[in-house]
């Protein structure tokens, strides 16, 4: 894999582009990702403690798929003792493949052998073979869509987006 350090500048530079504001700066070691934190809605990567660069993608995720409304009220870590669904984590992964595809990163930079409960292997195999576990729910938040509705408005379909921010 190419240098850790150019994908993680790819990938916050991406964010920024799209909306997902990342702000790097010194963290506590007490957050539930190593190295990341939600702020006022905001990403926090700190990439001297960060463990896995590819985890940036899915909190940002998180931030993306939420209602607008209510972005700039999440705070500190997305983890499972927060009141989140398996809904949410799906559409985090969803978003975070297409982002993934977007900067042209390859799948274990995402789908790391550390995380995503040692599923990482079944995650990749799935996702690069054009299966993807949960595709309605980005379709019902507005963001992308499947083959046959991509067909129907004339554009291309998922893991392309139409918007990268949930309204």
């Amino acid at each position: 894999m190419e240098n850790k350090e150019v994908y993680l500048d790819r990938t916050i530079h991406f964010l920024n582009q799209i909306g997902v504001k990342t702000e790097e700066r010194p963290l506590s070691e007490n957050t539930f990702l190593p190295g990341l934190c939600i702020e006022h809605g905001t990403l926090l990567v700190d990439r001297h403690i960060l463990s896995f660069p590819g985890d940036i993608l899915h909190e940002a995720g998180h931030i993306a798929t939420t209602p607008s409304s209510f972005r700039a009220d999440m705070n500190g870590d997305l983890n499972p003792s927060m009141n989140t669904s398996l809904g949410d984590d799906i559409a985090a992964i969803l978003w975070s493949y297409a982002a993934l595809k977007a900067i042209d990163l390859p799948p274990e930079f995402l789908f790391h052998e550390h995380g995503y409960k040692g599923s990482s292997a079944w995650y990749i195999e799935n996702f690069t073979s054009g299966n993807y576990v949960g595709l309605p729910l980005l379709e019902w938040m507005g963001m992308t869509y499947g083959i046959e509705k991509a067909a129907q408005h004339q554009c291309l379909p998922y893991p392309n987006m139409i918007r990268w921010l949930r309204e």
